[in-house]
């Protein structure tokens, strides 16, 4: 595939989550040569989060097209679709949905075990860990010039943002930041919970389990490994902690602050404010504008969050690895960078701005107390 600067482009991605791990192991199978760069010091660097959905019609069609479906499937977890919608004042389940034999529509699996499942089918020497990116240089029509926070530099031909919610590549072409929604989530987690945690564990089952009042709520996920992560979900000014005049280490304090506000819940429910184990994790919500596009560049892409950012609603992940599917086979099937990469925004852009409309303001709904089948937060 020539390229205005060079017979064979240099493409750099940058940030390897799925999105961008994604799109590396596509190109990869097309015979493209690609290289990802990412802050962290190494794949083990830190906790990848929760567990997530990968649906048939976005996530699992990037996954066929990496040749990893098969071994995805293998290791999902297929039970974790069950969803429970609960009173908040009384515990009692409304909403129900149990997977039926070989539903696979959005079979659940841990981030952190897609990560290492991408990352083992890329060809070794494919990821550059601590290259923590500073900025993006030069001209429009490229190369470019990635210039990283250790003091080197290296250029490339496109440069893919796939860096997530504060992409330093998106300053490159757009101007725009993310916004606090309005809802924070407060991350808590359950560990060994069969054994630890058996009243938590009856409680959400397989899968998840949601309450909410109209004005606060209750997110519940059954990870792999006898875990379970609950995320507390409060309508509050993005420093709401700090008002309290606390910090998110001040455990025994918060915990005593979410039991006041959810008094009048459940005692059943109330166990997933009062039995967790550990530290608690700030999570407040933002998003991008919407719609968020820029102007065609031929040597500078976004895909998922850094081109999207919505509420994490069980898209997030989803988008981002059918957005790096398709900009992967965009570049394996045009003649030029460019080419590819125009070809690929005519479809993510308007596709994600109709997400981004639909889902604008939905982290609202997270809150709601009418008994429907729940949203389902993305593994943050």
């Amino acid at each position: 595939m020539p390229s205005p600067t060079t017979s064979t482009p240099r493409i750099a991605v940058v940030g390897a989550g799925p999105g961008g791990l994604t799109c590396a192991r596509v190109l990869q199978r097309h015979g493209i040569a690609v290289t990802v760069y990412d802050h962290e010091a190494g794949p083990d660097a830190r906790d990848q989060g929760g567990t997530l959905d990968l649906h048939e019609d976005n996530g699992q069609i990037a996954l066929r097209e990496a040749g990893l479906l098969d071994d995805f499937l293998r290791l999902s977890r297929p039970e974790g679709q069950e969803m429970r919608q609960m009173d908040a004042k009384t515990g009692a389940i409304g909403f129900h949905h149990v997977p039926g034999d070989g539903e696979r529509f959005k079979p659940e699996i841990d981030r952190g075990l897609l990560r290492g499942l991408l990352l083992d089918s890329l060809a070794p020497g494919t990821v550059r860990w601590g290259h923590a990116l500073r900025s993006v240089e030069g001209p429009a029509k490229g190369p470019r010039l990635l210039r990283f926070a250790d003091g080197t530099a290296v250029e490339a031909d496109l440069v893919v943002g796939a860096d997530g919610a504060w992409s330093r590549v998106r300053r490159a072409v757009s101007p725009a930041t993310p916004r606090y929604t309005g809802v924070a989530f407060l991350e808590a987690w359950f560990h060994d919970v069969d054994e630890r945690h058996p009243e938590v564990a009856a409680l959400v089952g397989p899968g998840s389990a949601a309450a909410a009042d109209g004005e606060r709520g209750l997110f519940a996920q059954r990870n792999g490994g006898d875990h379970i992560r609950v995320y507390v979900v409060q309508r509050v000014p993005a420093d709401w902690i700090a008002a309290a005049g606390l910090t998110v280490r001040d455990t025994d304090a918060l915990r005593v602050l979410l039991l006041d506000r959810f008094r009048d819940w459940s005692p059943r429910l109330r166990r997933l404010l009062s039995d967790n184990d550990g530290p608690y994790v700030d999570r407040p919500l933002h998003a991008l504008p919407v719609p968020h596009a820029w102007e065609h560049d031929p040597s500078v892409t976004l895909l998922g969050d850094a081109a999207h950012l919505m509420p994490p609603l069980g898209v997030g992940v989803n988008l981002a690895m059918l957005d790096a599917c398709e900009l992967a086979l965009a570049l394996a099937h045009h003649d030029t960078v460019g080419d590819a990469v125009r070809a690929y925004e005519k479809t993510m852009l308007p596709r994600s701005a109709d997400m981004q409309r639909l889902l604008d303001g939905a982290a609202e709904g997270l809150l709601s107390d009418e008994q429907h089948e729940p949203h389902e937060p993305d593994g943050l």
